[in-house]
């Protein structure tokens, strides 16, 4: 079993970018989810209110972020230590609230032109810390996770979407669930049955399946929703709880190593 692809998504529900290799950070794959979109009072959004979030571009290095969209001119955005940012306020991801810098009236403005709603970009900064669940943290104290939803590391294997997609009229890609790692190898839903696996130098602890939400009914490509598919039949061998659960959620027990597509998987711990 090796890693097939390794994505990102800068900013919280704009489009991915496919990497060959990353470094692994305690909040997650570096530059994965550090911006986010809100409204002026500071509540997140995503793709569940505004799918057409999905057509917007998005490239990233340690300058910063070029973001593009359909019709409009691209804008570059400094971020880090030559941010644009000019102040903080407090934002809220479901039920976490925490510090974030704000970037000012242009950049601002270009996101509400595009998204036809007012908006604000938002960083987190280093000095955030964002906690995980506790009740699935693998370090007390320690574990921190981005402006991703729940979690710092999302895993799905090929075999799981193969299995999915023979169950559909129609197939689905694999960004419907914008994992940030995908497995190839492994028998459908294989995931599920691992605790702890090694990727590289880098052990992860699988900690949470991932509940799905209307987000995998938007075609990534488009911007627009599709209908109830995959979200309708995997309902109907995949509910738990009344949950829809697809891929899993991990944390890194020892970040800072590199991961490359093309690393070999190794299963340390099954789950009982």
């Amino acid at each position: 079993m090796i890693i097939s692809e390794i994505n990102i998504y800068p900013v919280k529900s704009l489009k991915g970018i496919a990497l060959q290799d990353a470094v692994v950070e305690s909040r997650g794959l570096r530059f994965d989810r550090r911006w986010m979109l809100t409204d002026a009072e500071g509540m997140f959004f995503t793709q569940r209110e505004v799918p057409k979030m999905a057509t917007i571009s998005v490239d990233v290095s340690i300058s910063g972020l070029v973001v593009s969209a359909p019709y409009l001119e691209p804008m570059t955005i400094r971020a880090g230590s030559k941010s644009d940012t000019v102040k903080t306020q407090k934002v809220t991801v479901w039920d976490a609230i925490c510090e974030a810098a704000i970037f000012p009236t242009e950049v601002n403005e270009w996101f509400s032109t595009v998204l036809e709603r007012k908006c604000q970009l938002v960083e987190m900064p280093e000095t955030t810390r964002r906690p995980v669940d506790p009740e699935y943290a693998v370090r007390p104290n320690e574990d921190v996770v981005s402006f991703a939803d729940g979690y710092p590391f999302l895993l799905i294997g090929e075999g799981s979407l193969k299995d999915l997609n023979s169950k559909l009229d129609e197939p689905v890609p694999m960004n419907r669930f914008r994992p940030n790692l995908v497995v190839e190898g492994s028998n459908a839903f294989a995931e599920d049955g691992w605790k702890k696996i090694r990727v590289g130098e880098t052990v992860f602890h699988l900690v949470k399946p991932c509940a799905r939400c209307v987000v995998t009914t938007v075609d990534q490509s488009t911007g627009e929703k599709t209908g109830k598919e995959p979200l309708k039949t995997l309902s109907t061998y995949r509910n738990r709880d009344s949950k829809v659960l697809f891929g899993q959620n991990l944390i890194a027990e020892n970040p800072g190593g590199v991961i490359r597509v093309g690393d070999k998987i190794e299963i340390l711990e099954m789950r009982s």
